[in-house]
């Protein structure tokens, strides 16, 4: 598993059975991106779909595959056997890994790790009633790189009727970042944001998976990758007081200090020290 996937903030979606956009998602910016088997393909299209995916990956070079990932159909659908058959060959040539929709089971990512290899990341979608009750599970789970929370699906699930600012769901995407922090992997990745014309709800939207203690969020348009980094990337601001931190502890000695009249301790110092490996990550992708 790469460091790729651990340290991406943003995954961008695209449809298999247009593997014209594949090269335009890998430039878009995005730090992963994800090519869907699943909810983007028709069942008439799915073998279409393989097939167009595995053309485009042959034609692309090695750092673009290993940012790229594979969204297959969930176990239980009549796809998931030959998914994983393709997924194997895909993997073989440089892939990162693959999503696993509603993962339920430690069993499905183990048939999935199977068939991908053991350098496979994966990240399973907890996306019913079910995954998030086997959240923990699912997180201790062989290959798994990180969480993901499918909050539509979620929905359906529950039979929850959420409103404009999703208040309901709070509990459970709370749930899974614990889960996550609890297996000390990654911190997970929140769901899409469906309104691909409203910056301002994306904004929304990524500025609540921030804080609430998400790593980075799944992505359906390219225009929704900038406004996602620009509410995780820290600013100019936030970078030059976690450095102030950082020096004000070390002349203290690693002790107590205050620092612009407030006090500075180890979380203090801890939340600087995030601060500044989120800006070491944006600088990388823009380099």
């Amino acid at each position: 598993m790469t460091d790729l996937v651990r340290n991406a903030c943003s995954f961008l979606f695209v449809p298999a059975t247009q593997p014209d956009r594949l090269p335009k998602a890998l430039a878009s910016g995005a730090d992963m991106v994800i090519a869907d088997w699943e909810d983007a393909v028709t069942p008439a299209d799915k073998e279409r779909a393989r097939s167009a995916l595995a053309g485009a990956v042959a034609a692309l070079d090695g750092a673009r595959r290993a940012r790229l990932l594979v969204r297959i159909n969930a176990e239980g659908t009549p796809w998931f056997a030959t998914d994983l058959q393709a997924l194997q060959q895909l993997m073989a040539q440089g892939l990162a890994g693959a999503v696993v929709p509603k993962a339920e089971s430690a069993q499905t990512l183990q048939a999935v790790a199977r068939a991908a290899g053991p350098q496979a990341a994966l990240l399973p979608l907890v996306e019913s009633v079910a995954g998030l009750y086997a959240v923990d599970v699912l997180a201790a789970a062989p290959q798994v790189a990180r969480l993901a929370f499918g909050h539509l699906d979620f929905q359906v699930d529950a039979g929850m009727a959420c409103g404009p600012d999703e208040a309901e769901l709070l509990p459970m995407r709370m749930a899974v970042v614990l889960a996550a922090r609890r297996a000390g992997m990654a911190a997970p990745l929140d769901g899409v944001t469906v309104d691909t014309r409203n910056p301002e709800r994306m904004a929304s939207d990524a500025e609540r998976a921030r804080r609430m203690g998400f790593g980075g969020k799944l992505c359906i348009h390219p225009a929704q990758v900038p406004v996602l980094h620009a509410a995780f990337d820290p600013g100019e601001a936030a970078v030059a007081h976690a450095r102030r931190v950082q020096q004000a502890m070390q002349e203290a000695g690693g002790g107590v200090c205050v620092l612009d009249g407030r006090m500075v301790d180890a979380p203090v110092l801890a939340q600087a020290r995030q601060t500044l490996e989120r800006h070491a990550h944006a600088q990388r992708r823009s380099a």
